[in-house]
């Protein structure tokens, strides 16, 4: 009998270790940043440095956003919103996260202030599956937070912010394949009541970042680059709408 456990328990724990390295070979087939990215932003110009990818301004507002990246995407690939929201003042700081998946790794944004304590306030924000985390760090550490910024990403149901007054900034694309256009509707009684909606024509859910295609995704009819033109355009809007 005991060697009937003992050996169930020995199958039991190899199955979990053979599971276990089949998850983390699939998330580490990551999409990589495309060459259109890096004809935004040179591969010189993009420091990673103890798991960030940051883009610090030349003068600072003593403001930083942290910006998680979608499921399976490397950070470098936001690196051209990043950059030019950058232009503006903000610090932006893209984390690279536990196993590729930023809801293994929401409290991120801990490690990132204290990397740079000479930012004053912070914003965090997150495209897809990393918006979903953005919004549980914000929900639950509310007072760490000055708002939240969503590319094509919403709350999920157990982080109802619809009471509260947080400031949050969601782009949403018409042809998201992923995070649906109908979704948002279905999910709109999640965001705050300072939400700020805004529906990019034509775009897709890939072209948040810079990374190609991606499976399950529509195909856009506007340029990758006019749909990241949009986002900083619309972003830095809502930035000084808020006083930053």
């Amino acid at each position: 009998m005991k060697k009937a456990i003992k050996y169930g328990l020995i199958s039991i724990i190899g199955l979990m270790v053979i599971a276990f390295g089949g998850f983390y070979i699939w998330s580490e087939q990551t999409y990589k940043p495309s060459d259109e990215l890096y004809s935004f932003v040179g591969k010189g110009n993009i420091k990673k440095e103890n798991g960030f990818v940051t883009f610090q301004p030349t003068k600072s507002k003593k403001v930083g956003i942290v910006l998680y990246p979608g499921a399976k995407v490397e950070p470098e690939a936001y690196s051209y919103y990043a950059k030019e929201l950058a232009k503006d003042g903000y610090t932006v700081v893209i984390p690279e996260v536990r196993f590729n998946f930023a809801l293994f790794d929401k409290n991120r944004a801990e490690k990132v202030k204290n990397a740079y304590p000479s930012v004053e306030k912070w914003y965090v924000g997150g495209h897809s599956l990393g918006g979903v985390a953005a919004a549980a760090y914000a929900y639950e550490n509310p007072r760490e937070v000055e708002g939240i910024i969503f590319l094509g990403s919403y709350p999920s149901d157990s982080n109802d912010f619809s009471k509260t007054k947080v400031p949050m900034l969601s782009l949403y694309a018409e042809y998201d394949g992923l995070s649906k256009v109908e979704k948002f509707e279905e999910t709109k009684h999640l965001f705050s009541k300072e939400a700020n909606m805004h529906k990019i024509a034509g775009g897709n859910h890939a072209q948040f970042g810079l990374y190609g295609k991606q499976k399950g995704d529509n195909e856009a009819t506007i340029s990758a680059k006019e749909q990241q033109e949009e986002m900083i355009v619309v972003t830095k809007k809502w930035l000084h709408g808020n006083g930053e």
